[in-house]
């Protein structure tokens, strides 16, 4: 099974368009257009009767110490753990792509309540919904697609796992607001073939990527 896009390259930048926020030379960082990427798949097995989407950054630090702190930098070397930001599962054997815009555009302050996507599917809950917790402005429930927002201070660049699964599931035994965890205990014996796209994302001003 082949997974491409045409917002990005594989193991490439991920363009600001995509992402939560952007740099911000006065400010550091500020709000981006927020698009999901597009996404096309081909070459799923016979029996396939659903697809499994995943995008999770891998390099999310496990301490808060230093993150976004003027004067200070996250260590390279710090442990790192998972941030989800999109989860999307039942959707339908004959969809085979997801356009650019389609699922997200723009920051919704407090989450999308409902957000946009191929019919039949169900999407998640990502984990700005922990995130923004305390937040007075934007503490809220985050369904669906929201893009990149590393610390503006890490000196380790982000790299986003856009993850699809061909599924015997007709649905998916989740419910609710789930999460990563749901899904991956839901996907356990279940996936037929997987693919995967990687994109690379930093707002940390010593870097300019390429």
């Amino acid at each position: 099974m082949k997974l491409t896009s045409t917002s990005f390259r594989n193991n490439g930048v991920l363009p600001g368009r995509l992402a939560f926020c952007v740099k911000d030379p006065k400010h550091r960082v500020r709000l981006s257009k927020n698009l999901n990427p597009q996404l096309a798949w081909s070459g799923a097995p016979e029996g396939t009767k659903s697809f499994v989407l995943l995008c999770v950054d891998g390099d999310v630090p496990t301490r808060p110490d230093d993150v976004n702190q003027p004067g200070r930098e996250v260590p390279f070397d710090l442990p790192r753990g998972e941030f989800l930001h999109w989860a999307v599962v039942d959707i339908p054997a004959d969809v085979a792509e997801i356009a650019e815009g389609s699922c997200s555009h723009g920051v919704t302050a407090r989450g999308k309540t409902a957000p946009a996507g191929p019919e039949g599917s169900r999407q998640g809950q990502n984990d700005y919904t922990g995130w923004f917790k305390g937040d007075a402005a934007m503490e809220g429930s985050y369904l669906g697609y929201d893009g990149p927002c590393p610390p503006w201070n890490d000196s380790r660049v982000h790299h986003y796992r856009f993850e699809l699964y061909a599924t015997d599931l007709e649905s998916a035994p989740v419910k609710g607001a789930f999460g990563l965890a749901e899904v991956r205990k839901a996907l356990d014996g279940h996936v037929l073939a997987q693919a995967r796209l990687n994109g690379r994302y930093s707002l940390n001003p010593r870097f300019s990527l390429k």
